[in-house]
């Protein structure tokens, strides 16, 4: 006898005389009906015990968490809610779990007790929905790059340099930490240390990325990233995943096409794919908004915001002309925004982007063009001076959520951008090696993975949208 997964037996229509299946409950009522889950749906599959032929001391023994092995005759269901069940024969229990000591009850828990046992809270639903779109999101990913001709890159995790130029990095040694060795001037001689120099754990896999591009054309990285930023806001972690692709001969305006069409696709694939979990998932958004303030509510749900991101074209608007969008519009000037637009050159916060996306131009939007000091040393210069070819795009709810430029190309001007920010040539010699031999055209962009879940998920805390969150005074697990 085959065995069975929640799903497959779900979706069929007919009488199977013997089927055989294995899961944890979810509830056991009335000594009859146990809800059993294996983790492929986000429904559970009922089965129907005849308490009179079972042994009682066995039946004690399926409680909310166990697991069991139940074989049977799929037939019509009796009851609402679902088309099918299980007329049970035959039960063991697998995995004994005490009502008294196991966490996950069926009954409503906040997300903080959940991120407590994160190692038991895929056995909720919403746990369950979110962390399938995840696997979902990420095959869809590589499938997407794989299907375009790009290669499949592994930046190192260890780096001896600095992608964003922002410091927050993580060490990496093994230096005694009680009596490293020192240098003639009184500091840690990493010369000793297992490098040979100064390492951490990396920010982006985008330069590494870039060297690949400028020999095999069309590359991505996806990988964990670390950032040791002590913030413990809803959108930060200290490790997270990023997609980091990036391609010789294509400029900005190819950079854009790519990143729109990337977009749509992996939130095309999960539309398509992931229905059951987006519509639970959906739903449980509409009744948490439904506990909000009128004013904090959103316009969409959550499919509808998916939809809203697939089925538009997304605009294209210059960062100048985005700020004087801002700089006139009602919410500028009757002082609604936290942070008022009032020159040039201001870096812009979520409540600008989503007005922008949301209340002016009601679609995804990419902004281009942004001034040079606000943005990154690689970012092309353009020839103003001023601003720089980088590209952001705006999505509903969240604001930015992939950041990309057309790198800089040209030595000469490479150099002076790290010179002004004080980056130590010897320290990228090989990034800059890149601009002597064979130079060209090349750009790319990095989309957060999490944000991108928190998205196509409707969660609003980044630490639910990934199996053990890393941040500050928190390494649980």
């Amino acid at each position: 006898m085959q065995l069975r997964t929640v799903s497959e037996l779900l979706t069929q229509d007919i009488i199977i005389p013997e089927v055989e299946i294995k899961g944890w409950v979810r509830t056991f009522r009335a000594n009859r009906f146990i809800a059993l889950n294996d983790g492929s749906t986000i429904n559970n599959i009922q089965c129907v015990v005849d308490f009179e032929n079972f042994d009682e001391a066995l039946l004690k023994r399926v409680t909310t968490g166990a697991a069991i092995h139940v074989k049977g005759e799929l037939v019509e269901s009796q009851g609402k809610g679902q088309n099918v069940e299980i007329k049970v024969s035959a039960l063991t229990v697998l995995g004994d779990s005490d009502p008294e000591t196991y966490p996950i009850q069926p009954k409503k828990h906040s997300f903080e007790f959940l991120r407590e046992n994160a190692h038991l809270r895929t056995r909720t639903n919403t746990f369950s929905a979110v962390m399938r779109l995840r696997s979902a999101l990420s095959f869809a990913i590589h499938k997407y790059f794989n299907d375009n001709g790009f290669y499949y890159m592994h930046a190192p995790i260890i780096t001896g340099s600095d992608a964003e130029g922002a410091g927050e990095m993580f060490k990496v040694t093994n230096l005694d930490a009680k009596n490293p060795p020192l240098n003639d001037e009184g500091n840690i001689d990493y010369s000793k240390d297992f490098f040979g120099k100064e390492t951490n754990l990396t920010v982006s896999g985008q330069l590494e990325a870039e060297t690949y591009a400028m020999s095999l054309g069309k590359v991505y990285t996806f990988g964990p990233t670390f950032r040791a930023e002590n913030s413990n806001t809803s959108r930060h972690l200290a490790e997270f995943w990023m997609i980091e692709p990036e391609v010789a001969f294509m400029d900005l305006a190819g950079n854009m096409d790519l990143a729109e069409d990337f977009m749509k696709s992996v939130i095309t694939y999960v539309l398509d794919n992931n229905r059951e979990d987006l519509e639970f998932l959906d739903k449980r958004l509409q009744d948490e908004e439904k506990t909000k303030p009128q004013a904090e509510r959103s316009e969409m749900s959550l499919i509808e915001k998916l939809n809203f991101v697939t089925d538009n074209n997304f605009k294209r608007v210059s960062y100048t002309e985005a700020i004087d969008i801002l700089r006139n519009s009602k919410p500028n000037k009757k002082k609604k925004f936290k942070y008022l637009i009032d020159e040039w050159g201001t870096d812009l916060q979520s409540e600008h982007e989503r007005f922008l996306v949301e209340k002016h131009f009601k679609c995804p939007v990419i902004l281009f063009d942004y001034p040079a000091n606000i943005k990154a040393f690689y970012m092309r210069l353009n020839d103003d001076g001023k601003t720089v070819r980088a590209m952001d795009i705006l999505f509903p709810g969240i604001g930015e959520i992939v950041g990309g430029a057309q790198r800089e190309e040209r030595l000469d001007v490479l150099k002076e951008r790290m010179a002004a920010i004080n980056i130590p040539e010897e320290e990228l010699w090989w990034y800059l090696d890149l601009r002597k031999f064979g130079t060209a055209v090349h750009s790319g962009f990095g989309l957060g993975f999490e944000r991108l879940v928190m998205f196509a998920t409707g969660m609003s805390n980044i630490r639910d949208v990934i199996p053990f969150p890393r941040t500050p005074q928190n390494a649980e697990f």
